[in-house]
């Protein structure tokens, strides 16, 4: 299970992994942006072995004019990290409860930081649960682990980069919000309503199930074609916080490019400057 070739594993090849010698490193992710905090959840059963780690306080940043997830400390998320028993250069498994945001956001924090062998358990911890595979209610107490935080390993674009990203005619920077928020119609959460001038809507749940389960690469390749994005443009995705657009920077792993970007801050970073433009409507509004 070592390299970032594979960005997912299915739940029996991760079953078979977890009874090696030295099996691959469990990371609990659940999260929800509101409601019970995920450790909830993780104290009423987890993957056997599994170490629960918070999402808004370990791998993302405290909010503020960053957004409401900006990128971590690397020391702190080092810190976390060798808390939760990774090790460096070997495999991490993360997997949340379902919906793969969390999961995707940890796998791309990972992969950011620099380490490599990192992978997403396809379907959360219910596909785990409808295998009939073994859950815990025990807490973990890990050794500490060794990683080294090496931030760099993936593209990340500011404010000012994803600007320039979507005003390139063969570059496409996707927002994967819901159609009535990058519409400007609604805005539940971050105080501007609309989208970044440019920017080209493919909503999340075009390209992923409510499972957190992803079609196949092929199919993905011919949903981001229909979006706009080519072999040969770039290509970023924001959302609100960064979250569900890590989701689709995964998916974008997986049709192939992996030089996709994420703009960390997303749209609540973009909003929080009354200077940048705000576009609304079906059009990106070049």
């Amino acid at each position: 299970m070592s390299g970032p070739q594979e960005p997912l594993v299915e739940v029996d090849r991760l079953a078979a992994a977890l009874d090696d010698v030295d099996p691959p490193t469990l990371l609990d992710v659940r999260w929800r942006l509101v409601g019970a905090p995920g450790r909830d959840d993780y104290l009423a059963g987890h993957l056997p072995g599994a170490v629960f780690v918070d999402l808004d306080t370990a791998l993302c940043g405290a909010p503020g004019a960053g957004g409401r997830h900006p990128l971590p400390d690397p020391a702190a998320l080092q810190a976390a990290l060798r808390a939760a028993g990774v090790r460096a250069d070997h495999p991490v498994v993360v997997y949340d409860g379902g919906d793969g945001m969390a999961a995707a956001r940890a796998w791309w924090t990972l992969r950011w930081a620099g380490h490599r062998s990192v992978r997403v358990l396809h379907g959360g911890y219910p596909a785990w649960v409808a295998a009939g595979l073994p859950v815990s209610t025990d807490a973990q107490s890990p050794t500490t682990g060794d990683v080294v935080v090496r931030p760099g390993g993936l593209p990340v674009l500011d404010a000012g980069q994803a600007a320039a990203l979507a005003a390139v005619d063969d570059a496409v920077l996707l927002d994967v919000r819901t159609a009535p928020r990058y519409r400007g119609e609604v805005e539940p959460i971050d105080p501007v309503a609309g989208h970044v001038p440019g920017a080209v809507n493919l909503p999340a749940g075009e390209y992923v199930g409510p499972d957190g389960r992803f079609p196949a690469a092929d199919v993905l390749s011919e949903r981001f074609a229909a979006a706009g994005v080519t072999e040969a443009g770039a290509v970023g995705a924001y959302c609100g916080s960064g979250v569900t657009a890590a989701q689709a920077v995964l998916a974008l792993h997986l049709a192939g490019r992996t030089d996709a970007a994420l703009y960390v801050g997303s749209w609540s970073n973009w909003v929080v400057d009354p200077v940048r433009p705000v576009a609304v409507g079906e059009t990106p509004g070049r």
